[in-house]
């Protein structure tokens, strides 16, 4: 019985290698600190399939309700679609924190509150924010749009300027400062 099992399993891996040129292999990817679910493996393999791209295993956050992402303990470099909800809740400390400035529950890496303070001042405390730019105090109504402000300050910004091609994983770049489409086209607000 275990020889038939055993048969089985090894015919299986043949097939698969050789329908798809490889084995099948677990992806050593996590967001927020966890594991995909098979769901949410789903989902991102279907986000990698529209936008032509792989995302490579690594370690991520994410932002569930703006899209934002990033490298654990990393500011954010890249924005996808919101609402995928990778991985689980977003830890506090996910971007490694230490500014005192939170959006939707993370502490922001230094980095970040050095971009967003090419827009005006950025003072500690805890806001919002939306994938369509939209900010307030947590709680509170929209206070503003970084996309405006970032029009309205008409200063060279240090976030991405490279127009990117489909299939490249940066294609999927953007921050407060812009953003790319699925086509690999970036726009940034002021140009």
């Amino acid at each position: 019985m275990i020889a038939r099992a055993t048969s089985i399993l090894l015919v299986t891996v043949a097939a698969i290698t050789a329908a798809f040129g490889q084995p099948v292999t677990q992806r050593q990817i996590t967001f927020n600190g966890r594991p995909l679910t098979p769901e949410q493996q789903q989902r991102l393999e279907m986000l990698e399939r529209a936008y032509r791209v792989r995302i490579p295993d690594n370690h991520y956050w994410y932002d569930n309700r703006s899209g934002a992402a990033g490298f654990w303990k990393g500011p954010a470099i890249a924005t996808l679609p919101p609402g995928l909800g990778l991985g689980g809740p977003m830890p506090a400390n996910c971007s490694g924190g230490g500014t005192g400035v939170f959006v939707n529950g993370r502490e922001l890496h230094w980095f970040d509150v050095a971009v967003l303070s090419q827009l005006g001042p950025v003072y500690r405390g805890r806001y919002w924010a939306e994938a369509n730019g939209n900010f307030g105090v947590e709680g509170g109504p929209v206070i503003g749009n970084v996309y405006v402000l970032a029009q309205r300050s008409n200063r060279p910004s240090q976030g991405q300027r490279r127009v990117y091609s489909p299939g490249e994983l940066s294609g999927l770049t953007g921050n407060s400062a812009g953003y790319c489409t699925s086509a690999g086209n970036c726009w940034y607000p002021g140009q």
